[in-house]
C-alpha cells in the first residue's frame, strides 16, 4: 500500500517583513540552539526569497549563520543534502559573506 499527502503544500502565501520578521520571534526546544532553530524554522518555512530577506533580518539582529544543531551541523550543510537546498545555502553563503564587509 502506498501512501499519498492527502493536502498540497500551500503556494504563494504573503510573506510581508512583519511577516518574516516574526520568524526571529520563535522559541527553541530545550537543548537546540536558538539562531540554528530560526534559520531551520525559515528554511523550511519560506520560499527562497522570503528566507534571502529573512537572512538580511536576521544578520542585523547579531544572529549568528554558522549555529549548529545538536548534532554539529550548519544549515548549510544540512540543506546541501537537499535536492532544493542549493539555492538557499547560496543565500546563507551570500549573507555570511555580506555580513563580514
Amino acid at each position: 500500500m502506498s501512501l499519498k499527502k492527502d493536502k498540497q503544500k500551500v503556494l504563494g502565501e504573503v510573506f510581508d517583513d512583519e511577516r518574516v520578521k516574526s520568524f526571529l520571534e520563535y522559541q527553541p526546544p530545550a537543548g537546540v540552539s536558538k539562531d540554528f532553530h530560526l534559520l531551520e524554522k525559515a528554511y523550511r518555512g519560506m520560499n527562497i526569497d522570503n528566507f534571502v530577506t529573512f537572512l538580511r533580518f536576521f544578520v542585523q539582529a547579531g544572529h549568528d549563520l554558522n549555529a549548529t544543531n545538536t548534532e554539529g551541523q550548519t544549515l548549510a550543510q544540512i540543506a546541501d543534502q537537499h535536492g532544493h537546498g542549493a539555492d538557499y545555502v547560496n543565500a546563507l553563503n551570500a549573507a555570511a559573506t555580506s555580513a563580514t564587509h
